[in-house]
Protein backbone atom coordinates (compact mmCIF):
# COMPACT_ATOMS: atom_id res chain seq x y z
CA UNK A 1 0.00 0.00 0.00
CA UNK A 2 1.17 3.65 -0.91
CA UNK A 3 -1.22 5.34 1.36
CA UNK A 4 -1.92 4.96 4.87
CA UNK A 5 -4.28 2.26 5.82
CA UNK A 6 -5.23 -0.91 7.89
CA UNK A 7 -1.80 -2.41 7.11
CA UNK A 8 -0.01 0.73 8.85
CA UNK A 9 -2.50 1.13 11.62
CA UNK A 10 -1.82 -2.35 12.82
CA UNK A 11 2.25 -2.39 12.27
CA UNK A 12 2.28 0.56 14.00
CA UNK A 13 0.25 -0.13 17.45
CA UNK A 14 1.92 -2.93 17.38
CA UNK A 15 5.35 -0.48 17.15
CA UNK A 16 3.68 1.20 20.00
CA UNK A 17 4.18 -1.49 22.23
CA UNK A 18 7.52 -2.03 21.23
CA UNK A 19 8.85 2.00 21.35
CA UNK A 20 7.64 0.71 25.36
CA UNK A 21 9.38 -2.32 25.57
CA UNK A 22 12.42 -1.55 23.66
CA UNK A 23 12.73 1.91 25.17
CA UNK A 24 12.65 4.17 22.03
CA UNK A 25 11.62 8.05 21.92
CA UNK A 26 9.24 9.24 23.54
CA UNK A 27 8.93 5.60 25.85
CA UNK A 28 12.73 4.94 26.63
CA UNK A 29 12.67 7.38 30.60
CA UNK A 30 11.98 3.94 32.85
CA UNK A 31 15.41 2.00 31.33
CA UNK A 32 17.94 4.37 33.38
CA UNK A 33 15.86 4.83 36.04
CA UNK A 34 15.51 0.97 36.09
CA UNK A 35 19.69 0.52 36.91
CA UNK A 36 19.00 0.74 40.34
CA UNK A 37 18.11 -2.88 40.78
CA UNK A 38 21.46 -5.55 41.04
CA UNK A 39 24.29 -5.69 38.79
CA UNK A 40 23.83 -8.95 37.21
CA UNK A 41 19.93 -8.29 36.55
CA UNK A 42 21.03 -4.97 34.78
CA UNK A 43 23.43 -7.42 32.35
CA UNK A 44 20.48 -10.20 31.80
CA UNK A 45 17.70 -8.06 31.82
CA UNK A 46 18.63 -4.43 30.13
CA UNK A 47 21.58 -6.21 27.64
CA UNK A 48 20.14 -9.31 26.72
CA UNK A 49 16.98 -9.94 27.24
CA UNK A 50 13.96 -8.00 27.78
CA UNK A 51 14.32 -4.52 26.36
CA UNK A 52 15.29 -6.30 22.95
CA UNK A 53 11.57 -8.13 22.89
CA UNK A 54 10.07 -4.99 20.95
CA UNK A 55 13.04 -5.60 18.06
CA UNK A 56 12.58 -8.98 18.05
CA UNK A 57 8.73 -8.67 17.55
CA UNK A 58 9.23 -6.07 14.74
CA UNK A 59 11.80 -8.92 12.94
CA UNK A 60 8.71 -11.65 13.85
CA UNK A 61 6.42 -9.97 12.08
CA UNK A 62 8.80 -8.51 9.09
CA UNK A 63 5.82 -9.86 6.56
CA UNK A 64 3.18 -7.38 7.60
CA UNK A 65 6.19 -4.59 8.07
CA UNK A 66 7.47 -4.78 4.64
CA UNK A 67 3.81 -4.27 2.89
CA UNK A 68 3.43 -0.56 4.62
CA UNK A 69 6.17 1.85 3.36
CA UNK A 70 5.07 4.70 6.22
CA UNK A 71 5.40 2.18 9.04
CA UNK A 72 8.80 1.22 7.82
CA UNK A 73 10.00 4.79 7.56
CA UNK A 74 8.64 5.90 11.32
CA UNK A 75 10.29 2.69 12.86
CA UNK A 76 13.54 3.98 11.15
CA UNK A 77 13.32 7.23 11.68
CA UNK A 78 12.47 6.53 15.66
CA UNK A 79 14.88 4.50 15.69
CA UNK A 80 17.62 6.57 14.20
CA UNK A 81 16.50 9.56 16.66
CA UNK A 82 16.48 7.45 20.15
CA UNK A 83 20.13 5.98 18.67
CA UNK A 84 21.44 9.47 18.44
CA UNK A 85 19.60 11.32 21.34
CA UNK A 86 20.16 8.75 23.82
CA UNK A 87 23.98 8.79 22.81
CA UNK A 88 24.06 12.49 23.74
CA UNK A 89 22.97 11.87 27.12
CA UNK A 90 25.44 9.01 27.55
CA UNK A 91 28.00 11.73 26.90
CA UNK A 92 27.14 13.69 29.65
CA UNK A 93 26.50 11.42 32.48
CA UNK A 94 28.31 10.59 35.85
CA UNK A 95 26.77 7.07 37.02
CA UNK A 96 28.70 4.36 35.66
CA UNK A 97 25.48 2.58 34.87
CA UNK A 98 23.55 5.51 33.61
CA UNK A 99 26.02 5.72 30.92
CA UNK A 100 25.44 1.99 30.16
CA UNK A 101 22.16 1.88 30.50
CA UNK A 102 21.80 5.16 27.85
CA UNK A 103 24.44 2.84 25.39
CA UNK A 104 21.79 0.69 25.84
CA UNK A 105 18.75 2.98 24.71
CA UNK A 106 21.37 4.04 22.00
CA UNK A 107 21.74 0.77 20.81
CA UNK A 108 18.32 -0.15 20.74
CA UNK A 109 18.05 2.66 18.84
CA UNK A 110 20.19 1.41 16.03
CA UNK A 111 18.78 -2.20 15.99
CA UNK A 112 15.30 -0.67 15.64
CA UNK A 113 16.50 1.70 12.75
CA UNK A 114 17.97 -1.37 11.08
CA UNK A 115 14.73 -3.51 11.28
CA UNK A 116 12.89 -0.01 10.20
CA UNK A 117 15.00 -0.01 6.72
CA UNK A 118 14.40 -3.61 5.92
CA UNK A 119 17.71 -4.80 7.28
CA UNK A 120 16.14 -7.34 9.55
CA UNK A 121 19.06 -9.63 10.12
CA UNK A 122 21.60 -6.84 10.57
CA UNK A 123 18.95 -5.97 13.29
CA UNK A 124 18.78 -9.24 15.24
CA UNK A 125 22.95 -9.49 14.53
CA UNK A 126 22.85 -6.49 16.58
CA UNK A 127 21.00 -7.58 19.06
CA UNK A 128 22.81 -10.80 19.56
CA UNK A 129 26.19 -8.95 19.68
CA UNK A 130 25.24 -6.00 22.04
CA UNK A 131 23.97 -8.81 24.21
CA UNK A 132 26.82 -10.02 24.66
CA UNK A 133 29.50 -7.16 25.01
CA UNK A 134 26.40 -5.05 27.09
CA UNK A 135 25.87 -7.85 29.71
CA UNK A 136 30.05 -8.39 30.25
CA UNK A 137 30.25 -4.52 30.40
CA UNK A 138 27.30 -4.60 32.90
CA UNK A 139 29.15 -7.59 34.86
CA UNK A 140 32.53 -5.45 34.86
CA UNK A 141 30.51 -2.09 36.14
CA UNK A 142 29.29 -4.26 38.80
CA UNK A 143 32.82 -5.67 39.54
CA UNK A 144 34.07 -1.71 40.09
CA UNK A 145 30.89 -0.34 42.21
CA UNK A 146 31.31 -3.72 44.49
CA UNK A 147 35.57 -3.16 44.91
CA UNK A 148 35.49 0.58 45.74
CA UNK A 149 32.48 0.47 47.93
CA UNK A 150 29.30 1.12 46.26
CA UNK A 151 30.49 4.39 44.37
CA UNK A 152 28.68 5.03 40.96
CA UNK A 153 30.46 8.38 40.32
CA UNK A 154 32.86 7.64 37.42
CA UNK A 155 34.82 10.93 38.07
CA UNK A 156 35.79 9.21 41.57
CA UNK A 157 37.43 6.65 39.59
CA UNK A 158 40.50 6.02 38.11
CA UNK A 159 44.40 4.22 38.01
CA UNK A 160 42.11 0.78 38.67
CA UNK A 161 43.63 -0.82 36.00
CA UNK A 162 46.32 -2.03 38.53
CA UNK A 163 43.70 -3.39 41.52
CA UNK A 164 41.83 -4.94 38.95
CA UNK A 165 43.84 -6.55 35.84
CA UNK A 166 40.72 -8.99 34.91
CA UNK A 167 38.30 -6.61 35.18
CA UNK A 168 40.35 -4.15 33.01
CA UNK A 169 40.99 -6.45 30.70
CA UNK A 170 37.15 -7.44 30.14
CA UNK A 171 35.62 -4.43 30.16
CA UNK A 172 38.57 -3.23 27.54
CA UNK A 173 37.43 -5.79 25.49
CA UNK A 174 33.87 -4.86 25.16
CA UNK A 175 34.23 -1.30 25.11
CA UNK A 176 35.99 -2.30 21.91
CA UNK A 177 32.78 -4.21 20.66
CA UNK A 178 30.28 -2.11 21.17
CA UNK A 179 32.95 0.81 20.18
CA UNK A 180 33.04 -1.10 16.46
CA UNK A 181 36.25 -1.52 16.39
CA UNK A 182 37.37 -4.93 13.93
CA UNK A 183 37.52 -7.60 14.64
CA UNK A 184 35.37 -7.52 17.66
CA UNK A 185 31.76 -8.52 16.90
CA UNK A 186 29.81 -5.06 17.12
CA UNK A 187 32.26 -3.86 13.91
CA UNK A 188 30.30 -6.85 11.98
CA UNK A 189 26.68 -6.09 13.44
CA UNK A 190 27.27 -1.93 12.95
CA UNK A 191 28.95 -2.30 9.57
CA UNK A 192 25.71 -4.49 8.29
CA UNK A 193 23.78 -1.71 9.86
CA UNK A 194 25.03 1.33 8.31
CA UNK A 195 25.83 -0.20 4.78
CA UNK A 196 22.15 -1.79 4.63
CA UNK A 197 20.59 1.46 5.14
CA UNK A 198 22.63 3.33 2.85
CA UNK A 199 22.27 0.93 0.15
CA UNK A 200 18.69 0.32 0.69
CA UNK A 201 18.42 4.50 0.17
CA UNK A 202 18.04 5.78 3.38
CA UNK A 203 21.32 8.26 3.27
CA UNK A 204 20.19 10.86 5.72
CA UNK A 205 19.93 8.17 8.57
CA UNK A 206 22.61 6.92 7.43
CA UNK A 207 24.74 9.63 8.40
CA UNK A 208 23.06 9.87 11.35
CA UNK A 209 24.27 6.71 12.32
CA UNK A 210 27.22 7.29 11.60
CA UNK A 211 27.42 10.05 13.72
CA UNK A 212 25.75 8.14 16.46
CA UNK A 213 28.66 5.09 15.94
CA UNK A 214 31.29 8.19 16.52
CA UNK A 215 29.85 9.28 19.77
CA UNK A 216 29.38 5.97 20.66
CA UNK A 217 33.30 5.54 20.80
CA UNK A 218 33.95 8.77 22.39
CA UNK A 219 31.67 8.13 25.28
CA UNK A 220 32.51 4.98 26.19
Amino acid sequence: ETTFGTLSLITLLLFVGATGKSAQIPLYVWLPDAMAGPTPVSALIHAATMVTAGVYMICRMHFLYVLSPVAMEVVATVGIATAFFAATIAMAANDIKKVLAYSTISQLGFMIFAVGCGAFAAGLFHLVTHAFFKACLFLCAGSIIHAIGGEQDIWKMGGLRHKMPITFWCFGLSVLAISGIAPFSGFFSKDAILWQSFALGHEFLWALGALTAGMTSFYM
